[in-house]
């Protein structure tokens, strides 16, 4: 068992393991990765105060997440083709999550389905939607998800179109994948990844398979992937979905102030910063340099949560510092995953929680609501004065 004492070390052992093609679906983003570099480079631009002679007795990172108890002020972000990163991978980072005690979020592009993870996790979960064009297919993807006892519905606002990302296309990653010369040999190299996923029946997308219309096989899946993600979402069908769920909501992709404004104003229980991971739009800024406008701006009507390039304990504090009310995690998570299956995502998530500890008390901090702007020195032009005209 090799010692992980942080993030990097769970990414370096998924590289070894799984192939090459889902390695790099989860390792990069799109066009020059500018924006993917940056949602990571731009925590480290921000520094913690030291602070000393202060009673550190009884620390906790304990928290609640759009009203739901959590052990830590963390969620693990939807991932599209978990499954693919080892066999049955949504199951096993739901169930981590559960026994660790924070949110996991299903994505509609999920190998296993909404109900085998429900049959096999005994936690609520929350579920990601993508708006489709089909509008039968997806009143009756959240009518699963109400069925499933989904905690809360996560939508996604940024993936209306599909960005370009060099690195799928070279490797032929589609739904379903194209085994090029190339990739094969690559697979053949995956021992245990390609046992483990001779084991499980868990191989295609499992929340459309057998549930959209036409698709009965993976033959169907990739003319139907290509066109239906509804490039005519706008605020009006946000709200109708809304209005179709009828429980929590959590608005996800914000990362320009007047689109924050919009989004408050359909009331969600928290909106989420984020570029998605910087595979949409390469040239954004990064999420952390959006959080605090956003923040000031929406903050006092509706809770604030990021994602996008979160490696650490310390860059959930810094977030938190600067007013979110909660981190999101895919990458740090699906390392895990990748490299251990269900341990690993219990892994990555107790690096984390330590690193939040120990530097919580470095800081002069004992509990999550005391995380605030004094604990960090920012830059003065952090968020930069751009210009939009």
């Amino acid at each position: 068992m090799p010692v992980i004492t942080c993030i990097q070390d769970l990414k370096k052992i998924h590289e070894r393991r799984a192939p090459r093609m889902f390695f790099d679906y989860c390792e990069s983003g799109s066009w020059t990765e500018q924006t993917f570099r940056e949602n990571v480079t731009d925590y480290e631009k921000i520094r913690l105060r030291q602070r000393v002679a202060v009673d550190m007795t009884g620390r906790s990172q304990k928290t609640k997440i759009i009203g739901q108890d959590a052990a830590m002020p963390v969620a693990l972000s939807p991932v599209g083709l978990t499954g693919m990163q080892h066999a049955d991978g949504e199951i096993l980072a739901a169930r981590a999550a559960g026994k660790f005690g924070v949110p996991y979020t299903l994505s509609t592009m999920s190998i296993c389905s909404i109900e085998d993870v429900a049959e096999n996790t005994d936690k609520p979960f929350w579920f990601q939607l993508y708006t489709m064009k089909d509008m039968d297919y997806t009143t009756r993807l959240i009518e699963r998800a109400k069925a499933a006892k989904c905690s809360a519905l996560v939508i996604t606002l940024d993936l209306q179109i599909l960005g370009q990302r060099h690195k799928d296309l070279k490797n032929g990653l589609s739904a379903p994948p194209k085994l090029t010369p190339k990739s094969i040999a690559n697979l053949a190299t995956k021992w245990g990844w390609g046992l483990e996923m001779l084991q499980t029946k868990r191989r295609f997308f499992g929340n459309i398979v057998g549930h959209a219309k036409g698709v009965t096989d993976t033959s169907s899946l990739s003319s139907w992937t290509a066109e239906q993600f509804d490039p005519a979402l706008d605020w009006g069908k946000v709200a109708k979905l809304m209005e179709m769920w009828g429980g929590k909501v959590i608005l996800k992709g914000i990362l320009d102030v007047e689109d924050a404004k919009r989004a408050a104003e359909l009331e969600p229980d928290a909106i989420v910063v984020s570029n998605h991971g910087g595979r949409q739009l390469d040239g954004a800024l990064s999420s952390i340099r959006m959080l605090r406008p956003i923040v000031d701006a929406v903050g006092h009507k509706t809770d604030v949560h990021i994602d996008s390039g979160i490696r650490s304990g310390q860059d959930v504090m810094k977030a938190l510092a600067m007013g979110a009310k909660a981190a999101h995690i895919g990458r740090a998570y699906i390392y895990g995953l990748g490299a251990m299956g269900e341990a690993g995502v219990r892994t990555a998530l107790e690096v984390i929680q330590k690193e939040m500890d120990i530097s919580m008390a470095l800081c002069g901090r004992q509990t999550i609501d005391q995380l605030d702007p004094s604990i960090l020195l920012i830059p003065e032009d952090f968020e930069g004065r751009w210009q939009t005209t």
